[in-house]
């Protein structure tokens, strides 16, 4: 069997696999929750040679990881608050990632801070060190410049090349420096899954965990209705901000991050980040990221949340006002409310340390560190930590898992293991293509070729082919409209443009399910 039909998640092989598991086929490990937590996980154990479940009540990706800022980190933030080990761990997977794991969904990124009358010669001088601080943590990493090159000083003329709308007036030259940045971060959770699948993993979305307990769980199909409870040798929650439902025991203090959408015009097709230092803050900025399908992202805020844990997180609209202030220092024309074509929050889902710190403590404060919580009893709890770690922190899950059931497995094969779709490119395909699915853009070609309208756009002025969602519900385990327009693709991250394109993903959902 080919990889791409090993890697296959389609309807067929989801009920094929959910009726072994409702048969009593054995499970060593049953992970809660399909982001890139759960994903990790199920790849890390199932590559072990463990007999993985995964399952999510939606979909893949469906909470905070795919609302982040689709960066990939390494680690400079947490170094300039002296978290060493966190900032060296950020800068060693940033590399496994761009260099091993997935060179086809990450690029570099250069990242430019513009030295204006508001950035004091201090603070610049703040901010350089800390760049060439990241420079020895990259090298420390076994980061090559070849991959991400050294930081460096450029003039005026330079940051507005790569940022044309950046202010000019009192405008003294520019930092920049490099990070990795995602074409998705939806899409690395779907890949990561079906690298999972590949080795041997179910993956099983649409179905929902009740009851659960240190080696079992109530599973419940969202399709029929139908229930059965399913043992294994360890349950690990994996269900981020919603871990706490999974496990009561478990104690959260979520963190909203806040990003806007603008279509890419509002800034001049920049080709670099512009990075803003928040005015009265050390540490801290808001970004304006170049982005897919023609748009920027601006992010991101760090807000504590309290009660219940919607399915979808809102900008509020001091959060939107907070942002277009902070981008209006440094970009002329200023963005407005009206230039905004869409907003996206997050969750993350911070471990309350309330009780051992100040409950006044700001979760920008908080701490990134993952933990993974077993006392022996419940499920093995995995909370805290960020993307760009996801593969160490499955590693520590999967190596609790091993301890508790003393299975005769080895030790974590991830950082040698290439996602689904990292491969050599083995003939012509088009460029925007091969961004999306490295390797597998093949697939997605050779899959509209079959098709009338494979080719066509899915609306007009979207850069989405029709056969792209095809491949999505043949490939990607895409089930519903909202699978296709707001994960496997961002399409709905502006209503306006998933308006458009709702008929041609019910169309081909009807056509290929």
């Amino acid at each position: 069997m080919t990889s791409a039909a090993s890697a296959r998640l389609d309807g067929d092989r989801r009920r094929r696999e959910l009726a072994a598991l409702f048969d009593g086929s054995p499970v060593d490990v049953l992970v809660v929750g399909g982001g890139i937590t759960g994903a990790g996980i199920a790849l890390d154990a199932a590559s072990r040679g463990l007999r993985t479940v995964l399952v999510d009540k939606h979909d893949l990706a469906f909470g905070t990881s795919r609302w982040s800022s689709k960066l990939v980190h390494g680690g400079l933030r947490y170094l300039a608050s002296g978290n060493v080990a966190i900032a060296h761990e950020s800068a060693v997977e940033r590399g496994i990632l761009m260099t091993r794991t997935a060179p086809h969904l990450i690029r570099r990124l250069a990242q430019v801070v513009p030295l204006l009358p508001e950035v004091s010669r201090s603070s610049a001088t703040v901010v350089r060190a800390g760049f060439l601080a990241g420079d020895v943590l990259r090298r420390s990493a076994g980061t090559s410049v070849a991959v991400l090159p050294n930081s460096r000083s450029i003039g005026a003329d330079a940051v507005a090349a790569q940022v044309p709308v950046v202010q000019r007036h009192g405008l003294r030259g520019g930092l920049m420096a490099w990070d990795g940045q995602l074409v998705d971060d939806a899409r690395l959770v779907v890949t990561v899954a079906r690298t999972a699948a590949l080795h041997g993993a179910s993956i099983l979305t649409g179905v929902a965990a009740s009851e659960v307990d240190r080696t079992s769980a109530l599973l419940t199909d969202g399709d029929t209705g139908t229930s059965t409870r399913v043992r294994a040798g360890v349950v690990v929650n994996a269900a981020g901000v919603w871990a706490g439902q999974v496990d009561p025991r478990i104690s959260l203090r979520p963190s909203r991050g806040t990003h806007l959408v603008f279509d890419a015009s509002t800034f001049g097709g920049m080709t670099s980040s512009l990075t803003i230092p928040i005015p009265g803050e050390r540490n801290r900025f808001v970004f304006a990221l170049p982005a897919p399908h023609g748009r920027v992202y601006v992010g991101l805020t760090d807000v504590a949340t309290d009660g219940p844990i919607p399915d979808e997180p809102r900008a509020t609209d001091d959060e939107i006002e907070f942002l277009l202030d902070v981008v209006g220092t440094a970009v002329d024309p200023a963005p407005t409310v009206f230039d905004v074509v869409g907003t996206f929050a997050g969750l993350r889902p911070l471990l309350d340390s309330r009780g051992r710190t100040s409950a006044a403590t700001r979760t920008a404060d908080v701490s990134r560190r993952h933990a993974i919580l077993d006392d022996g009893d419940g499920p093995i709890g995995v909370v805290g930590g960020k993307l760009t770690t996801y593969r160490r922190m499955a590693e520590h899950a999967v190596d609790a898992a091993v301890a508790a059931t003393r299975l005769p497995v080895g030790p974590c094969r991830t950082a040698s293991i290439p996602l689904v779709g990292a491969g050599p490119i083995a003939e012509p395909v088009p460029e925007r293509l091969v961004t999306r699915y490295g390797s597998e853009a093949a697939l997605v070609a050779a899959l509209a070729d079959t098709m009338p309208d494979g080719t066509a756009p899915v609306a007009d002025g979207i850069d989405v082919s029709v056969a792209e969602l095809a491949f999505a519900v043949r490939y990607e385990g895409a089930r519903t409209v909202a699978d296709l327009l707001d994960r496997r693709t961002r399409i709905g991250l502006v209503e306006a443009d998933r308006e458009r394109a709702v008929d041609a993903a019910t169309r081909v959902l009807a056509e290929h399910d």
